[in-house]
């Protein structure tokens, strides 16, 4: 006689090891498509333009994703990313093999990948509450944002770099597997994904509800404010980095370096995500936060005055590391105040708030590096970041955070 695992533990493993999966494809993409346009042009605006199309539906689409979240069932919406996303890498896919990839179409790609990213994520966040048992929600919210970084990091960042020199054919045709698997682990989830029944109103004021929960919420605004600033150098960081990274820029490094350099990002993020848990214990959430102040200023500090792949990996390592532990943390804030009803559309206005600031910085990045140097790029994210210090001790208190 078979025992089978309760339903909230199967769908603990579920959700990780689709977590598992599709970061690490997105990993490859997000390694691909700026290398692939690397390889048409060497205008740092232009390339930076991945970033910008990966990051800009977090500003034109998170407000109405969230209702959607609301609304509709959670589980469903995640399948529908999953699918769109394997659909945009065959469109990719068939364009390598046929020799017609062009700008336009990695822009197209990218952009589809980044609306697919919105949903899913959102959808992501607010399902965990209905899937897995309280008692387990600290333990699964640490194992899943491992794993995010895990994947999307020290692993995916240099499969990606090995399979891109390998062939962008090989690296975009796994890609589509990966996500494909995506797909399937999420038919095994068991429960009830539906939004609760409640009384439908208009979308624009189902939008207000989550963006005035946020606003009114002085701790939840702080956080989202200090992410956009911190989101904003991570993704400018990630922006010119082909172009700095790859030779002839100035680290000089080959793809396979450029995926090696990535995984410091990562590593980092395994490492915050294995000790966030004591240092909460001992020093305390707060300073366990302020750790990604710290880190996410290197990121952008030290390639800014130092253009050594040592120095530059270092920074990135330790911006992992504060920033799996400030997820892990705001994941947790999020879930303890926001009722499962406003879910969808708190993490979409929080997103919104937060993450609507990369494509900005991201396409700022490109501008600044192609009419001032690599240099003065980062180094103007990096005296934004220095700036958040102030706001964070001003809000952020133990008391606050307790």
């Amino acid at each position: 006689m078979s025992v089978q695992a309760p339903p909230h533990l199967r769908n603990e493993w579920s959700l990780l090891v689709f977590t598992a999966t599709t970061n690490l494809a997105d990993a490859v993409t997000k390694v691909a498509l700026p290398l692939l346009a690397a390889s048409l042009t060497r205008s740092p605006t232009l390339v930076a333009g991945v970033a910008t199309m990966l990051s800009l539906p977090w500003l034109l689409t998170a407000l109405h994703v969230g209702v959607l979240v609301d609304r509709l069932n959670r589980r469903s919406l995640m399948l529908a990313a999953e699918l769109a996303r394997l659909a945009s890498i065959g469109v990719a896919f068939a364009a390598y093999l046929t020799g017609t990839t062009s700008l336009p179409l990695i822009f197209g790609v990218a952009g589809v990948l980044g609306v697919a990213e919105v949903v899913a994520l959102t959808a992501g966040a607010s399902i965990i509450p209905a899937a897995v048992a309280p008692i387990r929600r600290h333990k699964a919210t640490a194992r899943i944002t491992a794993v995010e970084y895990l994947c999307n990091g020290f692993l995916g960042a240099p499969v990606g770099g090995f399979l891109v020199a390998a062939g962008a054919g090989l690296a975009l045709g796994v890609t589509g597997l990966v996500y494909a698997a995506g797909a399937l682990l999420l038919l095994v989830l068991a429960g009830n994904f539906a939004a609760k029944p409640a009384e439908r109103r208009s979308v624009h004021l189902e939008i207000r509800d989550g963006l005035n929960f946020l606003w009114q919420h002085r701790v939840l605004r702080t956080m989202a404010l200090l992410v956009a600033v911190m989101a904003g150098a991570w993704h400018a960081w990630l922006a010119i980095l082909p172009l700095y990274a790859v030779a002839p820029g100035p680290l000089g490094l080959d793809a396979r370096g450029y995926g090696l350099l990535l995984t410091c990002l990562g590593a980092g993020g395994v490492l915050g995500a294995l000790v966030v848990g004591p240092v909460n214990r001992l020093i305390g959430r707060r300073w366990a936060m302020f750790a990604d102040l710290v880190g996410s200023f290197l990121l952008v500090a030290v390639p800014a005055v130092w253009h050594t792949g040592w120095a530059v990996g270092a920074a990135a390592f330790a911006a992992g590391v504060g920033g799996t532990m400030w997820t892990v943390n705001a994941r947790l804030l999020g879930q303890e105040l926001v009722p499962d009803h406003l879910l969808g559309r708190f993490n979409a206005a929080y997103r919104l708030v937060s993450w609507g600031a990369a494509p900005v910085a991201a396409a700022l990045a490109g501008v600044l590096a192609e009419l001032a140097g690599f240099g003065v790029a980062f180094g103007f994210f990096a005296a934004l970041g220095a700036l958040t210090i102030i706001p964070f001790f001003r809000v952020m208190t133990a008391e606050a955070l307790r």
